[in-house]
């Protein structure tokens, strides 16, 4: 059985994002929350947030033992993306796109 949580339109793109994740995939749950917690980027504490709901629906929704647990899979889409205009030269205007992320994290038990 598993159990899974989802983060719709975080504001961080998908390319940031999956730098952390990739450093997760796989391990215990405690060892996924420890690396997180001293992972200085800005995706860290959106995927711990992520993986803490992803653990309580576990234990929640589905009765698995929570002190067993292993994040089966982690991943980051890409989602709606924000275009804004900035001013050029000669009266000209570039476009910024503003990414963002929605971000997946399974939890099964071992």
């Amino acid at each position: 059985m598993q159990a899974k949580a989802v983060a719709r339109n975080v504001r961080i793109a998908p390319r940031k994002v999956r730098l952390v994740i990739d450093l997760i995939r796989g391990k215990s749950t405690e060892e996924a929350l420890a690396i997180l917690r001293f992972t200085p980027r800005a995706a860290s504490p959106v995927i711990e947030k992520a993986l803490l709901s992803a653990i309580a629906n576990a234990g929640h929704n589905h009765e698995l033992d929570v002190n067993n647990l292993v994040v089966k899979e982690a991943y980051a889409n890409e989602g709606a993306t924000m275009k804004r205009f900035i001013p050029r030269a000669m009266g000209r205007a570039s476009r910024i796109n503003k990414r963002t992320s929605h971000i997946t994290v399974v939890v099964a038990e071992k």
